[in-house]
């Protein structure tokens, strides 16, 4: 796990340092985005792996100190969120023109402009966003297992509470456009009809169980500064607790209860104790030791990075279609498969849609005629 969010920053890092200087070099005129493709879609995996993962408790604690280093990603994330506009919608990944990996034609074609690949970069950061979102809910599952300085880095330092706030208010993942509601699910946006308008989604729940956990935990209500703007910000919650939300998620009616006692109370006194805080180590460590080498490394990975052969390219194309393939994915799988007619251990499948497993020749006769239809789609 601290091998997987060394990787995170490191990607992160290199979009933020690397990526805007590589696309201002006179003499960067990829012929395919496959490499740096490959390169973005590496944090997008890594993102998608720990939300995965970090529901499990043991996940959490294997962390140890660098779990801090990812609140500091997810908080920055968050931020991001936060700050954009709900005025349009975002560009998605399936919205993007599709290239051909590594095919002859896309080996071929003209360069690619630079703003192209920035635009890519933009609708992969909203996409990963959202993930981090989830897997600081997932954190916050598990605070009892976290280091010491993580909570106080979560409730003080980046003041977590407040920041959910401003994504309850202003939810990036909800839009206007033309007189319709849309919100994003599974990956694109979909336009909500009335009457389901005060469903909540998802990625509100998570906010809230967020929420929950860091204004909830007797531990955490001990630690967070409650002032008077910490107050005004929590207290706006209220506008949103209806009666709808809360027959969705009934745990809200704690949520609810404490607001109520926190209306009643006076802001806390300015706290004058010492904090000894632990600081998170990757993003700094990476930052100082490549400090005015943005440009040097940018040149070196043109040459040596992003400008492959043919030969190269294919290589890197079947690497990935090969890593991604339906038999690894399958390998990994603690069961071995079942024959879809008799749930016999199976080891052939359908070599045409490669979906359907079965033990025998004569089973899979015997189910042609009511797979035929989805063996069709699929194919």
């Amino acid at each position: 796990i601290p091998v997987l969010i060394g990787e995170l920053i490191s990607v992160e890092i290199w979009k933020h340092k690397v990526f805007p200087v590589l696309c201002r070099l006179q003499d960067f005129k990829p012929r395919s985005t496959f490499p740096i493709y490959v390169v973005l879609h590496h944090e997008a995996s890594i993102i998608n792996l720990l939300e995965t993962v970090f529901f499990h408790k043991e996940i959490c604690e294997s962390a140890e100190d660098s779990i801090l280093d990812l609140i500091d990603y997810c908080h920055r994330k968050l931020t991001l969120l936060a700050a954009r506009s709900t005025t349009a919608p975002a560009a998605t990944s399936a919205e993007l023109p599709a290239e051909p990996l590594a095919s002859p034609s896309s080996m071929q074609a003209a360069p690619v402009p630079p703003q192209e690949l920035q635009k890519q970069a933009e609708v992969m950061e909203f996409e990963i966003s959202l993930k981090a979102l989830s897997v600081l809910r997932f954190i916050t599952d598990q605070l009892d297992s976290l280091p010491l300085s993580a909570l106080t880095r979560m409730l003080n330092t980046h003041n977590l509470p407040c920041l959910l706030v401003e994504l309850v208010e202003h939810c990036p993942w909800s839009c206007w456009e033309a007189g319709k509601l849309k919100k994003f699910e599974n990956g694109t946006w979909h336009v909500v009809p009335p009457e389901d308008r005060g469903k909540m989604t998802k990625l509100d729940g998570q906010v809230w169980l967020a929420l929950l956990n860091l204004l909830l935990s007797p531990e955490c209500q001990r630690k967070y500064r409650f002032d008077g703007f910490n107050k005004s910000q929590l207290l706006k919650l209220r506008a949103f607790l209806t009666d709808v939300l809360i027959d969705q998620l009934p745990n809200l009616v704690e949520m609810q209860r404490f607001l109520s006692y926190l209306t009643v109370t006076d802001p806390a006194p300015p706290k004058k104790d010492l904090i000894l805080e632990q600081v998170p180590v990757i993003w700094d460590h990476i930052l100082k030791k490549n400090s005015g080498k943005w440009e040097a490394i940018a040149k070196h990975q043109v040459k040596h990075a992003f400008s492959p052969t043919d030969e190269e390219l294919k290589l890197q194309a079947r690497r990935w279609a090969q890593t991604y393939s339906l038999d690894m994915m399958e390998a990994l799988a603690p069961d071995k498969p079942r024959c879809r007619v008799c749930a016999a251990e199976a080891a052939k499948r359908c070599s045409r849609c490669r979906n359907e497993w079965y033990c025998s020749r004569a089973c899979q006769v015997q189910h042609w005629q009511k797979h035929k239809p989805a063996c069709d789609l699929m194919a």
